[in-house]
């Protein structure tokens, strides 16, 4: 059984394309030896590493519009827009308390040490606290103080981990990387404009709206300000879009030098425009994409059953 030392890009709701990934390697006889993540992909990475893949896939897949608000805990703070802290203590009540050391599948969730604007590997201690760190994107989500440093996404730094697994005895790096390039199309959204069908596989062009998530902050950054004007141009993103935008944009160029500097197997491309960032109610169809995307651009090395076929580094 050939063994895998996978890494999961950063990438918001996108994360989820993650698991369906995972599914198809074990699926087609691969066996996960190790995990590197950043944001979305540390906390993917760490519930599979956790053994608790679906449970997790369950419970997000059921996961309606309304649900993924509710999970936002707003802050009053000056730091960010959501404490973060709800969602964690729905993990860590869903999956339970681990660990990163006892866990059965080696495991890094990488984050940013804002202050000293160097990335930090966590391979130790609580599970949650580290993903915590990991997926805590400025001025979205409060930054996290740990060992004193204050920690934040790790997409910031490093969007693609490779280099934590690099001395791993993998047979394959195989790498999901969650801001390839767009498609011209809105991938995830019927004609209609509600979710797609199971399998993801229409495509229809469809314009970005804003969501009743974005409507809610910008309601809420505006109360801060009240009377003020609101003279950006029409034709802007909005808020969250804006700053999901801005972070791929950063992301992408990060990625591709650390794909150009690493030797890796194969690489997953998932569109960066799959999905809105928050938009964790497509559970479903982000899944099965991910699990599509894995068997298109995996076809390759499925077809290479043993070790010893398998290309060296």
């Amino acid at each position: 059984m050939p063994t895998v030392s996978l890494v999961l890009g950063s990438g918001g709701a996108r994360g989820l394309a993650h698991i369906g990934v995972i599914r198809w390697l074990e699926e087609n006889g691969y066996r996960i030896r190790s995990i590197a993540g950043s944001s979305m992909g540390a906390l993917v990475g760490g519930i599979h590493a956790a053994g608790k893949l679906d449970v997790y896939a369950d419970w997000v897949g059921a996961l309606e519009r309304v649900d993924v608000l509710r999970l936002l805990d707003l802050s009053l703070s000056r730091h960010s827009l959501f404490k973060g802290e709800r969602i964690i203590a729905k993990l860590r009540e869903l999956i339970g308390e681990h660990d990163i050391e006892s866990l059965p599948i080696r495991y890094t969730a990488v984050a940013t040490d804002i202050e000293r604007q160097r990335e930090v590997w966590l391979d130790r201690g609580s599970l949650f606290d580290a993903i915590r760190a990991s997926v805590a994107v400025p001025m979205v989500f409060a930054p996290v103080r740990r060992n004193g440093r204050l920690l934040v996404d790790g997409g910031l730094v490093n969007p693609m981990p490779v280099a934590p697994v690099l001395n791993s005895d993998a047979d394959l790096i195989i790498a999901v990387n969650l801001g390839a390039h767009a498609s011209r199309q809105t991938v995830m959204r019927t004609e209609s404009g509600g979710p797609a069908p199971a399998d993801a596989s229409v495509l229809v062009e469809t314009p970005f709206r804003a969501s009743e998530m974005t409507e809610r902050v910008r309601s809420f950054v505006m109360s801060l300000w009240p009377g003020e004007d609101d003279d950006t141009p029409e034709e802007a993103p909005d808020l969250v879009m804006l700053m999901s935008r801005s972070l791929d944009c950063m992301q992408t160029q990060i990625t591709r030098l650390r794909l150009a500097t690493h030797s890796i197997d194969a690489v997953v491309e998932i569109p960066r425009n799959l999905c809105g960032f928050f938009e964790f109610y497509r559970a479903r169809d982000l899944i099965a994409y991910g699990y599509d995307a894995a068997g298109q651009q995996l076809a390759d090395l499925a077809a290479m059953r043993s070790p010893a076929q398998l290309p060296g580094r």
